[in-house]
């Protein structure tokens, strides 16, 4: 049987309806919702990434560049869109920058084993950022695991951007659904 995780990216209020929110994003939540509750009753892993800033945002690299604060550590914003929000099934990765760089230690921690037959699959926000970083640095550490982006279920800053991340994954061996 194959093993599937889904890793849901930075579904928090500020990337879909808040400080940096747009209607595509809007429109994907119904189908993020769906693919979560396929993989739970499945009883396989979905990982939730949180964004996760703090009060000196402005003065760092980052805040410099998009000077619009959001996912400050535990306002509204911050928090993951309540009809997806995490459960005792789910697990949650608050991350400090675009991508997560410590994932290949994070799932050999939780006993999460990733093999030849597992399929790692992507969705959330935003494509041409946080969810790019996220599968090149997952394709990084599993050169040899099938990585899944559901375009249906990611939203970019702009439909232009995301979809020359779209392209970009692609070309990195990422399969694009």
């Amino acid at each position: 049987m194959k093993n599937k995780i889904l890793i849901v990216i930075d579904m928090q209020n500020d990337f879909i309806d808040g400080a940096l929110g747009t209607k595509e994003a809007v429109e994907i939540v119904p189908y993020v919702k769906e693919k979560i509750k396929e993989y739970k009753d499945n009883n396989y892993p979905v990982i939730f990434t949180k964004d996760t800033h703090f009060d000196t945002y402005l003065s760092t690299l980052e805040g410099k560049n998009l000077p619009v604060p959001h996912c400050i550590i535990n306002t509204p914003g911050w928090r993951i869109r309540e009809e997806l929000d995490p459960d005792d099934k789910t697990y949650v990765i608050d991350k400090y920058t675009f991508g997560f760089i410590e994932f290949e230690k994070w799932l050999i921690d939780r006993n999460i084993i990733i093999d030849g037959d597992t399929e790692i699959e992507l969705c959330g926000l935003c494509t041409d950022i946080c969810v790019i970083s996220n599968a090149l640095i997952l394709r990084a550490y599993y050169p040899n695991t099938k990585i899944i982006v559901d375009s249906k279920a990611t939203a970019g800053v702009t439909p232009e951007t995301k979809e020359a991340a779209l392209t970009t994954m692609k070309m990195c061996q990422i399969t694009v659904i």
